[in-house]
């Protein structure tokens, strides 16, 4: 079975969203009294469920306080923070190259599903995915490998015919966890060593080399279902 499923994570693999999210999270710390890190000493946070970074970022395993904050970021990211972001070069031709090769393509963003939807109808790529998932406000599911389990069996589909594109090592922790294949991107918020290191099955510089690194996943899974 060839690989004929590609998932993409949102932050950092379709969109830039620093400015949002990084003005989001100094909104939150500065409501709650503390003082913000600068932008780009807030880069790590892009990719994580946001409740882990907030954990780290004060120091603290308090549900409540970490509620608080949560809902102090969402309180600026769905009004303004979710418009605050960009889309990375060459991603709609990119997506528009995959679906004519006949991929089913998927967003899977630990991002609550809410805000994920959004994102991608006001970058006009909603007809170029067949669903959108993302986290449950609760946390349910933001977890990657929750999530890649959870679209496996809601779409009923062949561990062997997936790949997981992302920027992270959430992305391929969890491809791992799920037995697919998985691709890294190191143009978002992820560095090739780290790509590396959760050993990614293939890496991407730039968005246009991602189609032949699917098709190169497709053939090395129908290489292993043949036993070559």
């Amino acid at each position: 079975m060839l690989c004929r499923t590609v998932l993409f994570d949102l932050d950092g693999t379709l969109t830039d969203p620093k400015t949002g999210i990084t003005r989001c999270i100094q909104y939150a710390l500065s409501e709650l009294g503390y003082q913000p890190p600068d932008a780009n000493e807030l880069l790590w946070c892009i990719g994580p469920p946001l409740k882990s970074s907030f954990s780290q970022l004060l120091q603290t395993s308090d549900d409540t306080l970490l509620e608080e904050a949560i809902s102090l970021y969402r309180s600026r990211f769905s009004t303004i923070g979710l418009c605050e972001n960009s889309l990375y070069p060459q991603i709609p031709e990119t997506l528009k190259i995959i679906r004519a090769a006949g991929y089913q393509t998927f967003v899977a963003t630990s991002k609550p599903q809410i805000y994920a939807t959004r994102i991608i109808e006001y970058f006009d790529l909603a007809p170029l995915f067949d669903g959108v998932y993302g986290s449950e406000l609760d946390g349910n599911r933001s977890v990657k490998g929750d999530l890649i389990s959870y679209i496996i069996e809601r779409e009923s589909l062949l561990h062997s015919s997936v790949v997981m594109v992302g920027d992270r090592s959430h992305d391929i922790i969890g491809a791992k966890k799920n037995n697919i294949a998985s691709i890294g991107v190191t143009y978002g918020y992820g560095s090739r060593e780290e790509l590396e290191a959760h050993k990614a099955d293939l890496i991407a510089d730039y968005p246009d080399e991602i189609p032949t690194l699917v098709s190169c996943c497709a053939a090395r899974l129908y290489n292993r279902e043949l036993g070559n």
